[in-house]
């Protein structure tokens, strides 16, 4: 059993979510013992087992289904095929017992990159740190890179250029605070030229420089660009100035969108951004 516990650690290493499959419960006779477990991850990575055939190929199908909702569950398994029963799951298997299974989701809220170890970004670190994202900070400048401690992957490269060779997370959180306004320009539009989809792309910026941005991001991709997933200037209006305020209004947003909240004061202008498109 130690292997699984080595295999979990890594994949918490590596900021991978994963199922913890459990037998915790056992009548009559199956093809497994109580306390046998399996972790299943993604693209169809399994390691250990409880108990092989149908109720273990069942097992897989179900810890996909749940890793996508971020959820866990108890289910109860009847391994009789043709039986009814109210109280449990029937799969088409000869022993004749029961097994109930619990799947426990392992892993992260979401993956969080943050373009920029700036003052923002270094404030951002230490709010989110707290709140179970995988945050991945990458910056150009080595001394910038040097001063992070706090994130749980740290990258020493050109912007655009991470983003072209390692991609993103599917439904993940970006945020764009780079020293320069090509720096910033050049992250987003390698993600709407590749077609990735985050969750969120928050842009730290002044009004003028979201007109800019826009025109020349009109310019570049035509008006039909989708932009609904942009918040730009970033944050929620709470107020106050500070890097750390800053951070906390960011990290605000992110916690709204991620609970898909509604009603709240964002600073995103969207008549700016919709208007541009005219």
């Amino acid at each position: 059993m130690t292997g699984v516990y080595e295999e979990l650690i890594k994949m918490k290493d590596l900021g991978k979510s994963c199922m913890m499959v459990t037998v915790i419960e056992k009548t009559g006779n199956t093809p497994v013992t109580v306390g046998k477990k399996m972790i299943v991850g993604e693209d169809d990575y399994a390691f250990g087992t409880v108990g092989g055939g149908a109720l273990e190929h069942y097992a897989v199908e179900k810890c996909k289904e749940l890793l996508k909702k971020q959820q866990s569950l108890l289910e109860k398994y009847i391994l009789k095929e043709g039986e009814v029963v109210q109280q449990g799951k029937v799969l088409p298997m000869a022993c004749g017992g029961s097994v109930s299974l619990f799947y426990e989701y392992i892993g992260v809220k979401a993956y969080v990159y943050i373009f920029g170890a700036g003052h923002v970004g270094k404030a951002l670190i230490n709010v989110l740190k707290d709140l179970n994202f995988y945050i991945t900070v990458i910056d150009d400048r080595i001394d910038a890179v040097n001063t992070i401690n706090e994130a749980d992957c740290i990258v020493h490269s050109s912007y655009a250029e991470y983003i072209e060779t390692e991609g993103l997370q599917h439904n993940s959180f970006v945020i764009v605070c780079t020293p320069s306004h090509k720096h910033d320009y050049n992250v987003i539009n390698k993600i709407l030229e590749l077609k990735l989809r985050p969750k969120y792309i928050g842009m730290l910026c002044s009004i003028v420089k979201l007109e800019n941005f826009l025109q020349k991001t009109y310019e570049k991709f035509g008006k039909d660009i989708d932009l609904s997933n942009l918040y730009s200037p970033i944050g929620l209006d709470i107020g106050g100035g500070s890097p750390k305020e800053i951070a906390i209004s960011i990290t605000a947003e992110i916690l709204a969108i991620s609970y898909n909240k509604e009603g709240h004061n964002h600073l995103r202008k969207n008549q700016l951004i919709d208007g541009l498109k005219r």
